[in-house]
Parts: C-alpha cells; sequence; structure tokens
C-alpha cells in the first residue's frame, strides 16, 4: 500500500500514526475489536509485510466507564464494588487491593482470622483466574477440550465456595475495610480442603491435555519473547515478567497481610516466549494449593473483621498500596483530603501495563502467531480501559 493511499479505516490516531510509516509492499490490519480472541473489546492495528508482522498499536478505550472520577465522588466502602468490575475474573483480589490502601490510611489492624479468609479466597481467585486463562489460551491455539475441564467444570467449583461465602460468583463484594463482610460458613474450611485433594490428580490431566501437547509446544515455544531488561523497562509485572526469569513476587519480596509466614515458591521462566508465560501460570496454580492447604490446617479462631466505624474519615495524607493480583501489581494511590471520601485515586492495573509488551512481542512473527502472543499476556479489558 502507498503511503499516499488511505485505507477505508483510517480515523483516529492510532492508524494515523502507523500510515505515515506504510511501506510500498505492506498494509494496515485490523485485529478486532470484535475479534474473540483479542479477549475483549480491544483493537490491534497492524502494520503487515504479507504474513509478517512489522508494527503494531493498540487501540484502547472501547470499556472505558471512568473508574477513577466515580471513586472521588464515593465513600470509601462504595467504592469496594466497583473494584470488582475491574479485574472481573480476579474480584476477590481487586477487593483486596483496594482495602488494604484505605487500611494503610486508616492505620487498622487486621485480625488474624480476617487476614487468613482474604488469603484463602484471594489463591482460590488466583487458581479460578489461572483456569479461564488455561481454558481460552488453549481455544486461541485451536484445542478447545481442556476449556470444558478448566472453565466448565473445575472453576464451577470454586464459584461454588464462593457463593456459599458471600453469596456472589463474578463479582463479589466480600473483602471490606477492616476485615470481610462475612466469616466463613460452617464446615466451608473442610470443603475448600477437600477440593484441593480433587484437584492435585485433575493438574496433572491438565498437563496430559495442553501442557505437553506436541501441537501446543510447537506454537507457542520461541514465540514472543521478552527479555528480562526489556520487560522491566516497560514495567511488566506477574507471571509475564517472571516467565523471563526474575522472581519478584510481592508476596515474598514485599510480604503483605499473613503471606510472609506461609511457605511457598515462586515458578520463574527462562527464555521469555508464550510457552514460559504459559508454565508460570501453570505451576502458580500449584503453589496456591500449597497456600491454601497451609492455610486451612491453621486456621485460627477469633473476630472476622476490626475495629473500624461506619464512616471513615482519614486524616490528610496519601498513600500507595500494592497487591499481587493474577495478572502482576495491583496498585492503589489514594490522596485524602479528610472528608468521607477520596480527593484521588488511581488504580495502577496490572493488564494495562503488561499489554504495552504487545507492540515488542509481535514484530517478525505472523498473524497466527500473534493471537497467541495475545492470550499469553492474560489481560482482561476491564482493567485495562477502566
Amino acid at each position: 500500500m502507498a503511503t499516499d493511499v488511505k485505507p477505508p479505516l483510517s480515523k483516529g490516531p492510532v492508524f494515523e500514526t502507523l500510515i505515515e510509516k506504510v511501506g510500498e509492499n505492506e498494509m494496515l490490519l485490523n485485529l478486532g475489536p470484535q475479534h474473540p480472541s483479542t479477549h475483549g473489546v480491544l483493537r490491534v492495528v497492524l502494520k503487515l509485510d504479507g504474513e509478517v508482522i512489522r508494527d503494531a498499536e493498540c487501540d484502547l478505550g472501547y470499556l472505558h466507564r471512568g473508574v477513577e472520577k466515580l471513586c472521588e465522588n464515593r465513600t470509601y466502602p462504595m467504592i469496594i464494588v466497583l473494584s470488582d468490575r475491574n479485574d472481573y475474573l480476579s474480584a476477590m483480589n481487586n477487593n483486596w487491593g483496594f482495602c488494604l490502601a484505605v487500611e494503610k490510611l486508616l492505620k487498622t489492624e487486621i485480625p488474624a482470622r480476617a487476614d487468613y479468609i482474604r488469603i484463602l479466597v484471594g489463591e482460590l481467585n488466583r487458581i479460578a483466574s489461572h483456569m479461564v486463562f488455561y481454558g481460552t489460551f488453549g481455544i486461541d491455539i485451536g484445542a478447545f477440550t481442556p476449556f470444558l475441564h478448566a472453565f466448565g467444570r473445575d472453576r464451577e467449583e470454586i464459584l461454588d465456595l464462593f457463593e456459599e461465602i458471600c453469596g456472589a460468583r463474578i463479582t463479589y463484594n466480600y473483602v471490606r475495610v477492616g476485615g470481610v463482610m462475612l466469616d466463613v460458613p460452617e464446615g466451608w474450611i473442610g470443603r475448600v480442603q477437600a477440593f484441593c485433594e480433587r484437584m492435585k490428580p485433575r493438574l496433572e490431566e491438565y498437563d496430559k491435555l495442553l501442557t505437553y501437547n506436541p501441537i501446543f509446544i510447537d506454537r507457542t515455544i520461541g514465540v514472543g519473547k521478552l527479555s528480562a531488561e526489556k520487560a522491566i523497562e516497560i514495567g511488566v509485572t506477574g507471571p509475564a515478567l517472571r516467565a523471563s526469569g526474575p522472581t519478584l513476587d510481592l508476596r515474598k519480596d514485599h510480604p503483605y497481610s499473613l503471606y510472609s509466614q506461609f511457605k511457598f515458591d515462586v515458578p520463574t521462566g527462562k527464555n521469555g516466549d508464550c510457552y514460559d508465560r504459559y508454565m508460570v501460570r501453570r505451576q502458580e496454580m500449584t503453589e496456591s494449593f500449597r497456600i491454601i492447604e497451609q492455610a486451612c490446617a491453621t486456621f485460627p479462631d477469633g473476630p472476622f473483621m476490626g475495629k473500624v466505624g461506619k464512616v471513615y474519615r482519614p486524616a490528610i495524607g496519601e498513600v500507595y498500596a500494592q497487591h499481587e493480583g493474577p495478572r502482576g501489581w495491583l496498585g492503589y494511590y489514594i490522596v485524602s483530603d479528610g472528608t468521607d471520601r477520596p480527593y484521588r485515586l488511581h488504580i495502577r492495573p496490572p493488564s494495562f501495563v503488561n499489554l504495552q509488551a504487545l507492540k515488542e512481542l509481535v514484530k517478525g512473527w505472523k498473524m497466527a502467531d500473534v493471537i497467541a502472543i495475545l492470550g499469553s499476556l492474560d489481560f482482561v479489558l476491564g482493567e485495562v480501559d477502566r
């Protein structure tokens, strides 16, 4: 396509940026915003030379809701329900991350039982999130059966446990400032332990279905490599960073809650390719089960809620609290002006930051590889746009 020829869909700054660089034998192609493999309403403009990707730009904003501005007009307890809707595949961890920031602002003490419950639901939610990744990543590559096992069967058992504890299956509004909404029902800890025992042999089944499938291996090993240096430069965190080698995990390196009391390993990769990003998440499920089993075995008595008032008016100041979510570092920055609602609230979403690596990852690969690379980043558009 010549540089003086405008394609039909030339509207928007993303297209205009790329069209100025289009060579004589190159063309622009829209991936999304309706393509199922973009995992949400995402538009990626690709510059192609034949089938080879020369450049890419993400066009965001299709799901923009103005969450941060909404938070500035709500009281602190009312904001928790908004945090559910950002990363809706990990709503427990999003509730938890926001409450950590408010508790830091209020200097609130959390009872041990509440911390244990948070760790249990947070790690269960991490596993459920990785199950969605496992199933949908298989579909991206062309394997449908793993989706039925992980998403259609095993994740449902976790959602049953969540429904039992808080009445919801997707957006929970369960973690509260000072603790949690409700104590665990009678027998719930035993049912969590039973689920862990059932899941151990099933993870081996996952490996037979996908991990060691020769076609899956051919489609992912060596594809979309991201060096540790480049990942750190971009700000990538979570499994996408650890797949490149660094062991950085907030639960280990900057422990919050009671994570320092639990024994678990931090899985890492070496090549930073699609396969390593997959394997880190697969191994993280095993480590999350280790944490859950330890928490169940030492689950303490006591209150599930700390001493906090119904209306919060923290002192004037600012705080930043961060949390290791399934996709990386989830951070909340809050500025208080002494009223019952934040003067300013900013969310540091891991999906948004990790997605910045896409431009580097797809260069030199073909269209079919772009789908694998997108899937391996495991982003959620709800927190990309906010």
